[in-house]
C-alpha cells in the first residue's frame, strides 16, 4: 500500500485555492483546486476521483504537484497539445491572397496554400484558420464599435 497523501492549508494557501476554484475562466484549473480543497477535508483520493471523475491516479499526481510547486503547478504547462498548422504569424498574408484570388472556392484556395506553404492540411482547418483570424480582427481596437438602434418611443 502507497503512502497517504496529507494536506493541511494555511489562511492564505485556502483563499488561493477558493478563488481559483470560484473566479478562473479555465475550467480543468477550476477542478483542481477543487481536488487539493477537497483532500484538504481528509477525503480519500480514490473518493475525490468519484466526485470529480478522475481516477486515483490522477487526483494524485495533481495533489503531489500541488505539493511541490504550489497553485502555479495547477496550471496547464504551455507547449501541451497539438502544434498548428497553420499559423497566424507566418501564415495569414498568404492566406489572404489566396482566399482573395479564389473567394468562391475553397478548395482551389487550399490546393493552392499547400502547395505554396509545403503542409498539407484539411478544407475544416483551412476554415477554422479563417474563422480564428476574423475574430481576431473584429476584437481589434481598429474596428469601430457599432452603434445602438435608437429606440422608438411613440408618436409626438
Amino acid at each position: 500500500m502507497g503512502r497517504t497523501i496529507k494536506i493541511e492549508l494555511t489562511d492564505k494557501q485556502r483563499q488561493e485555492l477558493e478563488n481559483g476554484y470560484r473566479n478562473s475562466e479555465n475550467h480543468i484549473f477550476r477542478v483542481r483546486c477543487q481536488m487539493v480543497l477537497l483532500k484538504a477535508e481528509n477525503r480519500k483520493s480514490s473518493e475525490i476521483g468519484q466526485i470529480l471523475d478522475f481516477c486515483e491516479q490522477a487526483v494524485n499526481g495533481w495533489l503531489w504537484r500541488y505539493l511541490e510547486t504550489g497553485i502555479d503547478g495547477l496550471l496547464t504547462k504551455p507547449g501541451q497539445g497539438r502544434i498548428p498548422i497553420l499559423k497566424v504569424e507566418e501564415d495569414a498574408q498568404a492566406v489572404r491572397l489566396s482566399i482573395q484570388e479564389h473567394r468562391q472556392r475553397i478548395s482551389e484556395a487550399q490546393a493552392e496554400l499547400e502547395e505554396t506553404l509545403g503542409r498539407k492540411f484539411s478544407q475544416k482547418t483551412l476554415r477554422r484558420f479563417l474563422k480564428n483570424c476574423t475574430l481576431d480582427i473584429n476584437e481589434s481596437e481598429n474596428v469601430p464599435v457599432k452603434r445602438k438602434p435608437k429606440r422608438f418611443t411613440g408618436i409626438k
